[in-house]
């Protein structure tokens, strides 16, 4: 199993925005990042993952560890119930990013997947080296 550190940067909300991966099968790291010139941080926290997951596309079980509980609770709580209401949230109101929710839940039908939720800014080694890298290419997109 493969193990994946995700994370989204945005400076100011909507901003200049970047995502970043780091990915390790035990022996191998591997990083990407890249970015929006505007967007949102939760959009930049999906696209870290969906860039992650399409870079990994082989792997069918994954490890994903991320500070994102927006991504993660969207993911095991909230969508199963966004696709019975027709991408519509309890209060029938259209689903905010229902563009990456739905590349998302495409990328992810045939893998299993074991969510785990880090406290961000909180010394992990990946998950700090993923806010860097999200974060260096969010200030490179700044005018």
């Amino acid at each position: 199993m493969i193990k994946i550190w995700t994370d989204g940067s945005c400076l100011g909300n909507p901003g200049p925005g970047g995502w970043a991966f780091v990915v390790t099968d035990g022996k191998n790291i591997a990083e990407r990042n890249g970015g929006e010139k505007n967007t949102t941080n939760n959009r930049m926290e999906l696209m870290a993952v969906i860039a992650a997951l399409v870079a990994t596309k082989k792997h069918k079980t994954v490890e994903i560890h991320t500070d994102s509980q927006y991504v993660k609770n969207g993911m095991e709580t909230w969508m199963a119930n966004w696709k019975a209401r027709g991408w519509r949230t309890a209060d029938k109101k259209p689903v905010k990013n229902q563009d990456l929710w739905q590349k998302l839940d495409e990328l992810t039908e045939d893998v299993k997947i074991h969510w785990i939720w880090v406290r961000g800014h909180d010394g992990e080694e990946f998950n700090e080296r993923c806010d860097e890298l999200a974060r260096g290419y969010a200030e490179k997109l700044k005018d």
